[in-house]
C-alpha cells in the first residue's frame, strides 16, 4: 500500500472520517500519533471541501503549535530530549526546511558537534553565547561525517583565531542550512564557500595585500595550467597549515551538496546540476614551503614539466582535503608515481 503520510485519525462528532489526512498536519511531523475530534466539521468530507476548510487550517494550525511546544517541554530534561533528537532530528531539519513560520523557533532544537563542543552536541543557542566579541557569525561546515569535516583545512584558521565552527554531517542539513539563514539575528555562514572575511587589523592586511601581489604570476600559471577546471587560483588567508584548498560560489553547490546530488539516483546530468555545480576557485595559502618552492620554478621556467605537474597534484590533492571525489583518479597516482 502507499505510504502513509502521518498518523492522525480524523473523527467527526466521534464518527471516524479518515486517517492520513495531509490538511491536518505538515508531514514533517508525520511520526506524531493522534485523534482529532472536531465538532465543526461537516460529516460529509469530500477531499475538495477538506482542501478549503478553514477550520482544518485551523486546526492544523494549532497542531503544530501543540508538537513545538511538546518538543520545547522535552528539550528541558537533556536524556530525554537526546532520545528525541536521535530518533527525529531529521524531521525538525525538514520542518526548518519547509516551514517558514516555525522555523525560528524550531532552529532553537538543533545540536551540532562543533570545534568546541566535541563531547556532546551544542545548540545553537550556547554557540552563540561562546562567540569572542568581535566574531559576527555562525560558523558551520558541511562533509560527509565528523571524522571527515574535523580533519578539514578549512578549519585551520579558525580554530587559531578562535572561532567555533558547527560540523554539519547529515544530508538534509544542507537542505534546512539553506533555508535557516540566521539564528538570533546572527548570520550563518558556511567556511567552504568563497568570501569569508575576517576583522583582520591593519598591518595582517597589508602583509596579506603584498603576499597577493607577489603571488600573482603565480596564480596566473596555474589558472594557465589547470584552465577549465577552476574558475580562479587565488591567494587565502584561510590557511595555515594546509598549500591550498578549493573554495566554492557562495551561491553554488558545497563540495558536499555535490556529492549528496551525484549520489542521487534520477538526478538530471545536464541542466540543474552542471548549473549549481560549484564554481571552484584553488586558494593558495602564500607562505607555504610547497607555494615558495612552487613560485620560484614558475619564475625560473614557468613551461617547465614539473610546474604542470606539481600544479595538478596540488589542485586534485586540494580537492580531496576539501571533501571533493576526483574526476580522474589513476591520472593521480601517476602523477604522484612520475614526482
Amino acid at each position: 500500500g502507499k505510504k502513509k503520510r502521518n498518523n492522525i485519525k480524523l473523527y467527526v462528532r466521534r464518527v471516524f472520517i479518515m486517517d492520513d489526512c495531509e490538511e491536518l498536519i505538515p508531514e514533517w511531523l508525520n511520526f506524531v500519533k493522534g485523534i482529532v475530534d472536531s465538532e465543526d466539521l461537516p460529516l460529509n468530507l469530500s477531499r475538495e471541501v477538506l482542501q478549503q476548510n478553514k477550520i482544518l487550517k485551523v486546526i492544523r494550525k494549532n497542531l503544530v503549535k501543540k508538537c513545538v511546544d511538546m518538543f520545547t517541554e522535552i528539550a528541558e530534561d537533556k536524556d530525554n530530549f537526546n532520545k528525541f533528537y536521535e530518533a527525529f532530528s531529521k524531521n525538525i531539519k525538514l520542518g526548518i526546511h519547509e516551514d517558514a513560520q516555525n522555523r525560528g523557533k524550531l532552529s532553537e532544537f538543533l545540536r551540532y558537534y562543533s570545534t568546541k563542543s566535541t563531547d556532546e552536541p551544542t545548540s545553537l543557542k550556547d554557540y552563540v553565547t561562546r562567540m569572542p566579541e568581535k566574531q559576527k557569525f555562525i560558523y558551520y561546515i558541511t562533509g560527509q561525517s565528523r571524522q571527515a569535516v574535523e580533519s578539514s583545512p578549512f578549519l585551520e584558521v579558525l580554530k587559531r583565531k578562535g572561532y567555533e565552527v558547527l560540523y554539519m554531517v547529515d544530508p538534509i542539513d544542507e537542505y534546512a542550512v539553506q533555508q535557516l539563514k540566521d539564528f538570533e539575528g546572527k548570520e550563518l555562514k558556511s567556511i567552504t564557500k568563497e568570501g569569508l572575511e575576517f576583522e583582520d587589523d591593519e598591518d595582517e592586511k597589508k602583509k596579506f595585500d603584498e603576499q597577493k601581489k607577489e603571488l600573482e604570476p603565480l596564480c596566473a600559471t596555474m589558472k594557465e595550467i589547470l584552465g577549465d577546471k577552476v574558475e580562479k587560483v587565488v591567494v587565502t588567508d584561510m590557511l595555515s597549515e594546509s598549500p591550498c584548498v578549493i573554495l566554492t560560489g557562495q551561491f553554488g553547490w558545497s563540495a558536499n551538496m555535490e556529492r549528496i546530488m551525484q549520489s542521487q539516483a534520477l538526478r538530471d546530468s545536464g541542466g540543474m546540476s552542471s548549473y549549481m555545480a560549484s564554481k571552484r576557485t584553488l586558494g593558495l595559502h602564500p607562505t607555504h614551503p610547497i607555494i615558495r618552492a612552487l613560485k620560484a620554478k614558475v619564475a625560473a621556467d614557468k613551461n617547465d614539466k614539473t610546474v604542470r605537474d606539481l600544479s595538478n597534484l596540488l589542485y586534485e590533492a586540494a580537492l580531496l582535503a576539501s571533501g571533493f571525489t576526483l574526476d580522474d583518479p589513476s591520472q593521480f597516482s601517476s602523477r604522484i608515481n612520475r614526482m
